[in-house]
């Protein structure tokens, strides 16, 4: 509810050429009754069942853009009339949101409790994982621009092939066969979300089966030539999905294939792209493209930003960690041997196409390293999605795409509503850097490679919670709260032991410090965060406790 169906629905339908029915538009049609009415005289039972009705029947229907009520997937049968009858789109929007568009709407009966907000909560628990299960696509609303949404559902429903071409959400032409109704079931759902920086802004797609779609690639694609950077696990997995569709239409493709591994975020591998680009005379139309983990996309960045100046590149993430953070926000980099991420440049991407598929290759430990970033995200920003993350973790570590892909959808909008308020890191985006200062000192004193990014981050969190229960900020619930989600996403728990001397040393080389001054991001409380710095016996006291 409160998502924009029906006015979003409307022009659509005008751009389709289609007729355009709200379900509930339809029932108080048909029953002469308002929906507010039919809840408080026959109660919610008896609406739903009228709502079933009138899907049956709309769904039968040729030529229609249908907007649904929010509440429609709970009917199994509904559920299954959308999804074989036509292409679903769910137009996501997160709590905050809907609470700003229906605060003062009368006519929603199940918001006219004493507390709404939670409610919503309930609700969006409830119905989420349904809207996914259905869904062909998935579009954040979080963007003003209505006009901009629209044009995005057009193009993705053409990128799905003929059949979304003619139909929409609810738009529904009964499937000509068996075969065409199995289709519309097993095609996987995508989520559309928008990095907003002005005339820097960029979109990021999300979906099993991206890299297998050279549409997605080829639309951010202007010059001749393509630059893809990859490395020695990767490229023999998806390097020639992506490169081979490039050369059938016409383009250069230089393939640029890297030792995988931290430690090879380095001025040397740099070089090795440098060396590449300028043998094989690329100019300032290349293209380059990040197809990989964190590093990778850490690497691209730097040498997109830095060749000629700057050249266009698009991310590819082919890791947990990376869909979920790396590759969205233009931090790019390389390592130095007295600090992690110390050299580099903000410079962002065209697009993100992140392939949920691609997970299914990858390593249980580097897995669980991406579900750090995941859990960080809900630490510091979003108290109910690390509730969510608690009750989910077990899919998550089972690879479940519907959990994966809303763990990733939930990081990528929360990082990007922060990167589109703080782009540079001025302020706000340094919360991001939650379990970063403990952490970059294990990667760097235990040395690049021992442990996984996201090992050091989950660890690092476990110790910035206690740091944060030792300066008041949060009780010991919350630290054995993010002891237990930290140690049940297979992560490390217990930090190694550098030496104190040793340990504040590689914390001073950090970049948020100022004045020689250890700066932490801690929580407070679960959900909200903290830049501090912490007194010395505190945290000789976080050292003592956390190192084994």
């Amino acid at each position: 509810m409160g998502a924009g169906k029906t006015t979003i629905g409307r022009i659509l339908a005008r751009k389709l050429g289609k007729r355009f029915v709200d379900s509930d538009h339809e029932i108080e049609a048909r029953t002469g009754a308002t929906i507010p009415w039919i809840f408080e005289i026959e109660g919610e039972a008896s609406f739903r069942r009228r709502e079933a009705e009138v899907i049956r029947d709309l769904t039968a229907q040729d030529g229609l853009v249908l907007a649904t009520g929010g509440g429609a997937v709970l009917d199994p049968a509904s559920r299954a009339y959308l999804k074989q009858r036509g292409r679903v789109v769910y137009l996501r929007a997160s709590v905050n949101s809907i609470m700003l568009r229906t605060t003062h709407d009368k006519s929603r009966p199940l918001l006219q409790t004493a507390d709404p907000r939670k409610k919503l909560e309930e609700l969006t628990a409830q119905r989420e994982p349904l809207y996914r299960e259905i869904a062909d696509l998935v579009i954040d609303t979080g963007r003003p621009n209505v006009q901009s949404m629209v044009q995005t559902i057009l193009t993705q429903l053409s990128a799905l092939g003929p059949a979304a071409a003619r139909t929409a959400r609810g738009s529904h032409m009964p499937p000509s066969n068996a075969a065409a109704s199995q289709q519309a079931n097993t095609e996987p759902s995508r989520i559309f979300l928008n990095v907003d920086l002005g005339e820097r802004s960029y979109p990021i797609t999300i979906g099993a089966g991206v890299l297998s779609d050279p549409a997605l690639l080829e639309r951010h694609i202007a010059g001749r030539k393509v630059a893809i950077v990859t490395n020695t696990t990767v490229a023999p997995l998806y390097l020639e999905r992506v490169a081979a569709p490039l050369r059938a239409c016409g383009r250069d493709v230089l393939e640029i294939i890297l030792p995988d591994g931290e430690q090879f975020k380095s001025w040397d591998s740099l070089m090795t792209i440098f060396d590449a680009l300028l043998e094989h005379k690329c100019d300032r139309k290349t293209t380059m493209v990040a197809l990989g983990g964190g590093v990778i996309g850490d690497l691209t960045g730097y040498a997109a930003a830095s060749y000629m100046r700057g050249v266009p590149f698009v991310q590819m993430p082919t890791t947990l960690l990376s869909q979920v953070d790396s590759s969205v926000g233009g931090k790019t980099g390389i390592n130095h041997p007295l600090g992690k991420n110390m050299i580099g440049a903000f410079y962002q991407p065209r697009a993100v196409l992140a392939d949920t598929a691609s997970l299914d290759t990858l390593a249980p430990r580097e897995l669980s390293a991406g579900l750090a970033e995941v859990i960080k995200h809900g630490a510091i920003i979003d108290a109910a999605f690390f509730d969510w993350i608690e009750a989910n973790i077990g899919k998550l570590m089972a690879r479940d795409q519907h959990a994966l892909a809303h763990a990733i959808s939930r990081s990528c909008e929360i990082k990007a509503e922060v990167v589109r308020q703080d782009e540079r890191e001025g302020g706000l985006r340094a919360i991001l850097n939650f379990g970063h200062t403990f952490g970059h000192a294990i990667e760097a004193g235990m040395g690049y490679g021992a442990w996984l990014h996201g090992e050091a981050v989950g660890c690092g969190m476990v110790m910035a919670a206690d740091l944060s229960h030792r300066l008041g900020l949060v009780d010991a619930a919350t630290v054995a709260r993010m002891r237990a989600l930290v140690g049940a996403a297979g992560l490390p728990t217990v930090a190694p032991d550098l030496g104190t001397e040793r340990w504040l040393e590689l914390m001073e080389v950090d970049k948020k410090n100022e004045g020689g001054a250890i700066k932490f991001i801690l929580m407070k409380p679960l959900g909200s965060p903290n830049i501090t710095s912490a007194p010395r016996e505190q945290l000789l006291a976080t050292l003592a406790a956390c190192v084994g």
